[in-house]
Protein backbone atom coordinates (compact mmCIF):
# COMPACT_ATOMS: atom_id res chain seq x y z
CA UNK A 1 0.00 0.00 0.00
CA UNK A 2 3.00 2.41 0.88
CA UNK A 3 4.66 1.33 -2.37
CA UNK A 4 1.64 1.93 -4.58
CA UNK A 5 1.20 5.40 -2.82
CA UNK A 6 4.69 6.28 -3.17
CA UNK A 7 4.49 5.46 -7.02
CA UNK A 8 1.36 7.37 -7.45
CA UNK A 9 3.14 10.44 -6.03
CA UNK A 10 6.03 10.01 -8.12
CA UNK A 11 4.12 9.68 -11.48
CA UNK A 12 2.28 12.98 -10.16
CA UNK A 13 5.50 14.71 -9.78
CA UNK A 14 6.96 13.48 -13.58
CA UNK A 15 3.16 14.37 -14.78
CA UNK A 16 3.21 18.00 -13.13
CA UNK A 17 7.21 18.13 -14.52
CA UNK A 18 5.96 17.39 -18.25
CA UNK A 19 3.40 20.62 -17.70
CA UNK A 20 6.30 22.37 -16.17
CA UNK A 21 7.82 21.79 -19.38
CA UNK A 22 5.36 22.33 -21.58
CA UNK A 23 5.03 25.89 -19.93
CA UNK A 24 8.86 26.98 -20.60
CA UNK A 25 8.79 25.87 -24.01
CA UNK A 26 5.74 28.02 -24.92
CA UNK A 27 7.96 30.91 -23.80
CA UNK A 28 10.27 30.60 -26.28
CA UNK A 29 8.09 31.91 -28.91
CA UNK A 30 6.70 34.60 -26.55
CA UNK A 31 9.97 35.60 -24.72
CA UNK A 32 11.57 36.51 -27.83
CA UNK A 33 9.02 38.73 -29.59
CA UNK A 34 8.71 40.59 -26.71
CA UNK A 35 12.66 41.16 -26.29
CA UNK A 36 12.09 42.55 -29.73
CA UNK A 37 10.84 45.71 -28.13
CA UNK A 38 11.62 45.89 -24.23
CA UNK A 39 15.07 45.38 -22.58
CA UNK A 40 15.96 41.83 -21.27
CA UNK A 41 16.73 42.49 -17.76
CA UNK A 42 13.71 44.74 -17.63
CA UNK A 43 10.99 41.94 -19.27
CA UNK A 44 12.35 39.43 -16.76
CA UNK A 45 12.52 41.76 -13.82
CA UNK A 46 8.80 42.53 -14.22
CA UNK A 47 8.18 38.85 -15.41
CA UNK A 48 9.82 37.79 -11.88
CA UNK A 49 8.49 40.07 -9.61
CA UNK A 50 5.25 39.69 -10.30
CA UNK A 51 5.66 35.57 -9.93
CA UNK A 52 6.90 36.46 -6.76
CA UNK A 53 4.58 39.24 -5.83
CA UNK A 54 1.86 36.69 -6.44
CA UNK A 55 3.49 33.51 -4.36
CA UNK A 56 3.41 35.73 -1.53
CA UNK A 57 -0.17 36.89 -1.78
CA UNK A 58 -0.92 33.26 -2.28
CA UNK A 59 0.40 32.12 1.16
CA UNK A 60 2.25 34.87 2.72
CA UNK A 61 3.56 33.09 6.18
CA UNK A 62 5.69 31.34 4.21
CA UNK A 63 8.81 33.35 3.86
CA UNK A 64 8.63 33.93 7.35
CA UNK A 65 8.68 30.34 8.11
CA UNK A 66 11.56 29.66 5.38
CA UNK A 67 14.33 30.44 8.38
CA UNK A 68 17.70 32.82 7.25
CA UNK A 69 19.12 29.31 6.13
CA UNK A 70 16.62 29.17 3.63
CA UNK A 71 16.64 32.70 2.39
CA UNK A 72 20.48 32.36 1.89
CA UNK A 73 19.93 29.18 -0.20
CA UNK A 74 16.95 30.43 -2.14
CA UNK A 75 19.08 33.83 -2.59
CA UNK A 76 21.86 31.31 -4.00
CA UNK A 77 19.80 29.63 -6.24
CA UNK A 78 18.28 32.13 -7.39
CA UNK A 79 21.22 34.39 -8.45
CA UNK A 80 21.90 31.18 -10.52
CA UNK A 81 18.94 31.02 -12.41
CA UNK A 82 18.97 34.92 -12.56
CA UNK A 83 22.43 34.42 -14.61
CA UNK A 84 20.52 31.63 -16.75
CA UNK A 85 17.56 33.23 -18.20
CA UNK A 86 20.15 36.67 -18.62
CA UNK A 87 22.21 34.68 -20.86
CA UNK A 88 18.87 32.67 -22.79
CA UNK A 89 17.07 35.78 -23.02
CA UNK A 90 20.13 37.55 -24.82
CA UNK A 91 20.52 34.27 -26.41
CA UNK A 92 17.46 34.09 -27.95
CA UNK A 93 18.61 37.67 -29.95
CA UNK A 94 20.42 36.05 -31.97
CA UNK A 95 19.35 32.30 -32.76
CA UNK A 96 15.73 31.42 -33.29
CA UNK A 97 13.23 29.88 -30.41
CA UNK A 98 13.29 26.47 -32.15
CA UNK A 99 17.30 26.38 -31.83
CA UNK A 100 17.45 27.99 -28.25
CA UNK A 101 14.65 25.38 -27.25
CA UNK A 102 17.08 22.60 -28.03
CA UNK A 103 20.34 24.35 -26.66
CA UNK A 104 18.83 24.67 -23.78
CA UNK A 105 17.57 20.99 -23.39
CA UNK A 106 21.29 20.21 -23.04
CA UNK A 107 21.05 20.82 -19.30
CA UNK A 108 20.07 16.85 -18.97
CA UNK A 109 23.91 16.23 -19.99
CA UNK A 110 25.43 18.80 -17.74
CA UNK A 111 23.35 17.77 -14.51
CA UNK A 112 24.54 14.40 -14.14
CA UNK A 113 28.01 16.08 -15.00
CA UNK A 114 27.66 18.83 -12.33
CA UNK A 115 26.54 16.28 -9.75
CA UNK A 116 29.57 14.18 -10.05
CA UNK A 117 31.23 17.40 -9.53
CA UNK A 118 29.45 19.21 -6.63
CA UNK A 119 28.44 15.97 -4.90
CA UNK A 120 30.22 12.68 -5.96
CA UNK A 121 27.97 11.10 -8.08
CA UNK A 122 29.99 9.99 -11.19
CA UNK A 123 28.02 9.22 -14.01
CA UNK A 124 28.09 5.69 -15.47
CA UNK A 125 28.86 4.82 -19.05
CA UNK A 126 25.15 5.80 -20.25
CA UNK A 127 25.61 9.25 -18.83
CA UNK A 128 28.55 9.88 -21.24
CA UNK A 129 26.82 8.06 -24.16
CA UNK A 130 24.30 10.47 -23.83
CA UNK A 131 26.80 13.24 -23.56
CA UNK A 132 28.59 12.08 -26.69
CA UNK A 133 25.00 12.30 -28.67
CA UNK A 134 23.63 15.13 -27.29
CA UNK A 135 26.98 17.00 -28.24
CA UNK A 136 26.38 15.66 -31.70
CA UNK A 137 23.07 16.86 -31.92
CA UNK A 138 24.42 20.36 -30.78
CA UNK A 139 27.29 20.21 -33.39
CA UNK A 140 24.21 19.46 -36.23
CA UNK A 141 22.21 22.51 -34.70
CA UNK A 142 24.74 25.37 -34.17
CA UNK A 143 27.72 24.92 -36.26
CA UNK A 144 27.39 27.24 -39.19
CA UNK A 145 30.73 26.19 -41.09
CA UNK A 146 33.31 25.87 -38.39
CA UNK A 147 31.54 28.44 -36.52
CA UNK A 148 28.82 29.39 -33.62
CA UNK A 149 26.81 32.23 -33.44
CA UNK A 150 26.88 34.37 -30.44
CA UNK A 151 23.39 33.00 -28.90
CA UNK A 152 24.40 29.69 -29.43
CA UNK A 153 27.33 30.16 -27.05
CA UNK A 154 24.43 32.13 -24.80
CA UNK A 155 22.14 29.50 -24.89
CA UNK A 156 24.42 26.58 -23.94
CA UNK A 157 25.47 28.82 -21.19
CA UNK A 158 22.38 29.13 -19.87
CA UNK A 159 21.73 25.38 -20.30
CA UNK A 160 25.22 25.01 -17.76
CA UNK A 161 23.21 27.25 -15.17
CA UNK A 162 19.89 25.66 -14.97
CA UNK A 163 21.57 22.51 -14.64
CA UNK A 164 23.37 24.14 -11.68
CA UNK A 165 20.25 24.86 -10.40
CA UNK A 166 18.61 21.86 -10.83
CA UNK A 167 21.29 20.16 -8.71
CA UNK A 168 20.98 22.79 -6.11
CA UNK A 169 17.55 22.85 -5.26
CA UNK A 170 17.72 18.72 -5.23
CA UNK A 171 20.48 19.35 -2.80
CA UNK A 172 18.61 21.46 -0.78
CA UNK A 173 15.41 21.57 -0.90
CA UNK A 174 12.81 19.28 1.65
CA UNK A 175 8.79 19.21 1.81
CA UNK A 176 8.41 21.52 4.50
CA UNK A 177 10.55 24.85 2.48
CA UNK A 178 9.78 24.05 -1.50
CA UNK A 179 7.31 26.62 -1.50
CA UNK A 180 9.03 29.17 0.42
CA UNK A 181 12.71 28.26 -1.36
CA UNK A 182 10.56 28.75 -5.14
CA UNK A 183 9.45 32.26 -3.71
CA UNK A 184 12.87 33.50 -2.81
CA UNK A 185 14.39 32.20 -6.27
CA UNK A 186 12.51 34.34 -8.02
CA UNK A 187 12.24 37.19 -6.25
CA UNK A 188 15.92 36.68 -6.38
CA UNK A 189 15.97 36.74 -9.83
CA UNK A 190 13.49 40.02 -10.57
CA UNK A 191 15.76 41.72 -7.98
CA UNK A 192 19.24 40.84 -9.93
CA UNK A 193 17.58 42.01 -13.17
CA UNK A 194 16.08 45.28 -11.96
CA UNK A 195 19.47 46.37 -10.83
CA UNK A 196 20.82 44.80 -13.82
CA UNK A 197 18.05 47.62 -15.66
CA UNK A 198 18.87 49.95 -13.56
CA UNK A 199 21.67 52.05 -14.89
CA UNK A 200 19.51 52.38 -18.31
CA UNK A 201 16.26 52.95 -17.07
CA UNK A 202 13.44 51.24 -15.41
CA UNK A 203 10.11 51.81 -17.57
CA UNK A 204 6.96 49.56 -17.33
CA UNK A 205 5.38 47.60 -20.16
CA UNK A 206 4.76 49.80 -23.08
CA UNK A 207 2.17 47.69 -24.86
CA UNK A 208 -0.77 45.33 -24.61
CA UNK A 209 1.39 42.84 -26.32
CA UNK A 210 4.06 43.19 -24.00
CA UNK A 211 1.94 42.88 -20.77
CA UNK A 212 0.40 39.78 -22.36
CA UNK A 213 4.22 38.38 -22.84
CA UNK A 214 4.82 39.36 -18.81
CA UNK A 215 1.52 37.89 -17.66
CA UNK A 216 1.76 34.41 -19.58
CA UNK A 217 5.56 33.98 -18.66
CA UNK A 218 4.66 35.05 -14.98
CA UNK A 219 2.21 32.92 -14.14
CA UNK A 220 2.12 29.65 -16.16
CA UNK A 221 5.65 29.51 -16.93
CA UNK A 222 7.07 31.06 -13.34
CA UNK A 223 4.90 31.05 -10.35
CA UNK A 224 3.32 27.58 -11.50
CA UNK A 225 6.87 26.12 -12.86
CA UNK A 226 8.71 26.44 -10.07
CA UNK A 227 6.69 25.76 -7.10
CA UNK A 228 6.28 22.54 -9.07
CA UNK A 229 9.83 22.26 -9.43
CA UNK A 230 10.81 22.61 -5.97
CA UNK A 231 7.58 19.85 -4.69
CA UNK A 232 8.84 17.66 -7.06
CA UNK A 233 12.70 17.56 -6.43
CA UNK A 234 11.68 16.29 -2.57
CA UNK A 235 10.28 13.14 -4.56
CA UNK A 236 12.51 12.81 -8.03
CA UNK A 237 16.24 12.61 -8.43
CA UNK A 238 18.14 15.64 -10.06
CA UNK A 239 18.91 13.70 -13.04
CA UNK A 240 15.35 12.33 -13.19
CA UNK A 241 14.26 15.88 -13.28
CA UNK A 242 16.73 17.40 -15.98
CA UNK A 243 15.12 14.26 -17.63
CA UNK A 244 11.87 15.57 -17.79
CA UNK A 245 12.93 19.02 -18.59
CA UNK A 246 14.33 18.15 -21.66
CA UNK A 247 11.02 18.15 -22.95
CA UNK A 248 11.27 21.46 -23.06
CA UNK A 249 13.17 21.80 -26.29
CA UNK A 250 10.21 19.49 -27.92
CA UNK A 251 7.54 22.12 -27.03
CA UNK A 252 9.63 25.20 -27.88
CA UNK A 253 9.81 23.34 -31.25
CA UNK A 254 6.40 22.78 -31.61
CA UNK A 255 5.09 26.14 -30.30
CA UNK A 256 7.95 27.74 -32.81
CA UNK A 257 6.45 25.66 -35.41
CA UNK A 258 3.02 26.92 -34.73
CA UNK A 259 3.86 30.40 -34.69
CA UNK A 260 5.00 30.01 -38.21
CA UNK A 261 8.87 29.75 -37.71
CA UNK A 262 10.66 27.97 -40.30
CA UNK A 263 12.48 24.99 -38.90
CA UNK A 264 15.06 23.01 -41.18
CA UNK A 265 16.15 19.89 -41.73
CA UNK A 266 19.32 20.75 -39.17
CA UNK A 267 16.99 21.77 -36.38
CA UNK A 268 14.97 18.25 -37.23
CA UNK A 269 18.34 16.11 -37.09
CA UNK A 270 20.16 17.67 -34.23
CA UNK A 271 17.01 17.97 -32.07
CA UNK A 272 15.82 14.33 -32.62
CA UNK A 273 19.62 13.66 -31.84
CA UNK A 274 19.20 15.68 -28.54
CA UNK A 275 15.61 14.30 -27.31
CA UNK A 276 17.96 10.51 -28.72
CA UNK A 277 20.49 11.57 -25.75
CA UNK A 278 17.68 12.15 -23.18
CA UNK A 279 16.64 8.65 -23.88
CA UNK A 280 19.72 6.85 -23.64
CA UNK A 281 20.14 8.75 -20.45
CA UNK A 282 16.25 8.05 -18.92
CA UNK A 283 16.48 4.47 -20.51
CA UNK A 284 18.65 1.95 -18.28
CA UNK A 285 18.14 -0.17 -15.25
CA UNK A 286 14.84 -1.25 -16.93
CA UNK A 287 13.53 2.42 -17.32
CA UNK A 288 12.98 2.80 -13.66
CA UNK A 289 12.18 6.59 -12.55
CA UNK A 290 15.28 7.36 -10.30
CA UNK A 291 13.66 8.87 -6.62
CA UNK A 292 15.23 11.56 -4.39
CA UNK A 293 16.35 8.99 -2.27
CA UNK A 294 18.61 7.56 -5.59
CA UNK A 295 20.73 10.82 -4.70
CA UNK A 296 20.65 10.86 -0.76
CA UNK A 297 23.94 9.49 1.02
CA UNK A 298 23.52 5.84 2.69
CA UNK A 299 21.72 5.61 5.36
CA UNK A 300 23.47 5.09 8.93
CA UNK A 301 23.01 1.86 10.57
CA UNK A 302 20.57 1.43 13.12
CA UNK A 303 21.44 2.55 16.39
CA UNK A 304 24.25 4.90 14.95
CA UNK A 305 24.28 8.52 14.68
CA UNK A 306 26.50 8.38 11.34
CA UNK A 307 27.86 6.31 8.82
CA UNK A 308 29.25 2.45 8.99
CA UNK A 309 32.13 1.49 10.84
CA UNK A 310 34.96 1.04 9.28
CA UNK A 311 35.74 -2.85 8.23
CA UNK A 312 38.54 -3.11 10.19
CA UNK A 313 39.28 -1.41 14.10
CA UNK A 314 42.42 -1.19 15.12
CA UNK A 315 43.36 -1.23 18.97
CA UNK A 316 42.39 1.75 19.84
CA UNK A 317 39.08 1.91 18.54
CA UNK A 318 37.89 -0.93 20.53
CA UNK A 319 36.48 -1.03 24.23
CA UNK A 320 38.61 -2.22 27.11
CA UNK A 321 36.64 -5.38 26.76
CA UNK A 322 37.31 -6.01 23.15
CA UNK A 323 33.96 -5.42 21.54
CA UNK A 324 33.76 -2.21 18.64
CA UNK A 325 33.33 1.06 19.93
CA UNK A 326 30.06 2.78 18.28
CA UNK A 327 30.88 5.47 16.33
CA UNK A 328 30.67 8.82 17.16
CA UNK A 329 28.18 11.50 15.21
CA UNK A 330 29.67 12.11 11.40
CA UNK A 331 31.73 14.98 10.56
CA UNK A 332 29.90 15.80 7.45
CA UNK A 333 26.52 16.71 7.51
CA UNK A 334 23.90 14.58 5.57
CA UNK A 335 22.94 15.52 2.11
CA UNK A 336 19.97 18.01 2.39
CA UNK A 337 20.88 19.62 5.60
CA UNK A 338 24.64 21.02 4.39
CA UNK A 339 25.32 24.14 3.54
Amino acid sequence: MVDRLRARTTLLAVLLLVASSAAWGSTFVVMKGAVAHAPVPEFLAWRFLLASVLLVAMRPRTLVRLGWRGWVRGALLGAVLAAGYLTQTYGLEHTSAAVSGFLTGLQVVFTPLLAWALMRHRPGARTWMAALVAVSGLGVITLHGLSMNVGDVLTISCAALFALQIVGVGRWVSTGDAYGLATVQLLTVGVVSLVAQAPRGVGLPSSGGEWRAVLVTALAATAFAFVVQSWAQTRLSAVTTSLVFALEPVFAAVFAWAAGEPIGGSVLVGGALVVASIVVLGLGSHGRIEPAEALAPPAPPPGTDGPAAPARLGASQRCPTGAPRQPGPSLRPPLREAF
